[in-house]
């Protein structure tokens, strides 16, 4: 067996991997043996790539590669090991950002190394020559967008900028005219390559990736990410057909078809186009910031909040953002457990958007070890509420806001959200009355049968369990013996 024989074995075998690890990824139960599968796949393939290239380049390029290679690895765990589940958001915004200027790289490399040095004919042949042009230019535009557009996700997730959507004049004009730009400028760089359109198309590119997540509220932020995984992955891709590596084809066509598609499964979970997400928010305006409270709040204490869930009959509790913020999940499956051990049924429902990323949610309350069984989606749970005795809302706000049921006029009206209200009970675990990511008041903290629980929520947790230990003592003593008189 030959080593380009042995290499195409090898990807063939790393793709199969790779396709095996997002099937795993997709069940809580398979989630490490998808992990297992996504990091031999990788392992393959670099070390394929590896004697593929010591074949064809000097030893000092192939140490450059295996140093390169170090780097990146003792880079990547250091950052693993640091990095908080509440930053994992951003931190994956970083990581797309680093494949698409790979792509840029790529392409401008290509450019430079087969092109303008008059080897393009000899090095690609003929036929070839124009495809190879188109390949160059969209590989960079991809790239460009994907880079510049996940830098602002990052800001805005990591709060270092405003959430709120960048309305600009005209900003559909411009989203069009830049994406009628690219079209004419790849049918002129397609005909007669040069230097010029290429720094044309960077900048384009670069500015248009900027403005589409600018002009995106944080609502819509996890489609966001999701997308950029997808672009993220079409980059790849065309980074793949420029170096003529058909796993890096398969893997970026892999990780650009699943991204889209789970952005247009969230997207039908909040109501939200498709195309509009994916423009920048086409079409939709901004959430108007002049948002007041609609009337007075009741504050609730975590003795109080402890009685009213030690006589409940049934519990949800429904995580957000601020859950994972305060590293609550596990105080909260502690409260879990103990409830169940008193015969209330808890059970958590889990909008598809909670948090800042798909799924996020779910990976907190797994690492608390709370069952899976209890873990229920948004429209599995949804009609349960009315029934409900009492529901824990725990660092949440949009995805629990009656205004996206109620008020058409509201910025993320028919989005579809947990409807909490119903239940008997409403107890909101937050910091501060402040409005949520989108940037929308809740009219569910004003509702008659709602109560704010200000504070950490980990320290609120915390605080119910003491009083539900409390309670549980004062149960367990023997009543005082009564004196007899003698």
């Amino acid at each position: 067996m030959t080593s380009t024989t042995a290499s195409h074995a090898a990807d063939l075998v790393a793709a199969l991997l790779f396709i095996l690890s997002l099937a795993g990824l997709s069940q809580h139960r398979t989630s490490r043996a998808g992990v297992v599968y996504g990091i031999a796949g990788m392992a393959l393939a670099l070390v394929a790539t590896i004697v593929v290239a010591a074949q064809s380049i000097t030893a000092g390029a192939v140490a450059l590669i295996v140093l390169a290679m170090a780097l990146g690895a003792v880079i990547g765990l250091w950052r693993a090991r640091r990095v908080e589940m509440t930053q994992m958001p951003e931190l994956i915004a970083v990581l797309h950002s680093f494949v698409g200027l790979a792509a840029v790289l790529v392409g401008w490399n290509s450019y430079l190394e087969v092109e303008s040095h008059g080897a393009a004919q000899t090095l690609i042949g003929s036929d070839l020559l124009r495809i190879h042009h188109a390949e160059v230019f969209i590989g960079i535009f991809i790239g460009a967008v994907t880079f510049t557009g996940s830098i602002v996700a990052f800001l805005k997730l990591s709060a270092r900028i405003n959430s709120r959507p960048l309305m600009l004049p005209g900003k559909n004009a411009l989203n069009l005219g830049a994406l009628g730009a690219f079209v004419a400028l790849t049918v002129w760089f397609t005909a007669s390559p040069n230097l010029g359109l290429m720094i044309a198309v960077t900048v384009l590119a670069l500015l248009l990736g900027w403005h589409l997540v600018a002009s995106i509220g944080g609502g819509d932020m996890p489609v966001v990410v999701s997308m950029l995984n997808s672009y993220s992955g079409w980059a790849a891709a065309a980074a793949g057909f420029l170096l003529n590596n058909n796993l890096l084809i398969v893997t970026g066509a892999l990780v650009g078809s699943s991204g889209a598609y789970l952005s247009y499964i969230m997207c039908k979970a909040m109501n939200r186009s498709f195309i509009s997400v994916i423009a920048g928010g086409f079409g939709i305006e901004a959430p108007s910031s002049s948002q007041e409270e609609e009337g007075e709040h009741r504050e609730v204490r975590a003795a109080e909040a402890a009685e009213l869930l030690a006589n409940a009959g049934s519990v949800i509790i429904t995580p957000g953002y601020g859950m994972a913020v305060a590293q609550a999940q596990h105080p909260v499956a502690e409260l879990t457990r103990q409830l169940r051990e008193r015969g209330v049924e808890v059970r958590f429902g889990v909008h598809p958007v909670a948090g800042r990323l798909p799924g996020h949610m779910n990976v907190l309350l797994a690492e608390a070890k709370v069952p899976y069984d209890i873990v229920l989606e948004m429209d599995e749970i949804n009609d349960d509420f009315a029934g409900t005795s009492v529901v824990l809302v725990i660092g949440a706000n949009d995805t629990v806001n009656p205004a996206a049921a109620e008020d058409p006029g509201s910025p993320i009206a028919g989005m579809p959200v947990l409807r909490v209200w119903e239940a008997d009970q409403v107890i909101v675990f937050k910091r501060s009355m402040a409005s949520g990511y989108a940037g929308v008041q809740n009219p569910l903290f004003f509702r008659e049968n709602s109560s704010m629980l200000f504070g950490d929520a980990k320290a609120s947790v915390d605080a119910i369990l003491q009083a539900l230990a409390s309670d549980g003592r004062q149960a367990a003593a023997p009543a005082p013996r009564q004196a007899v008189a003698g």
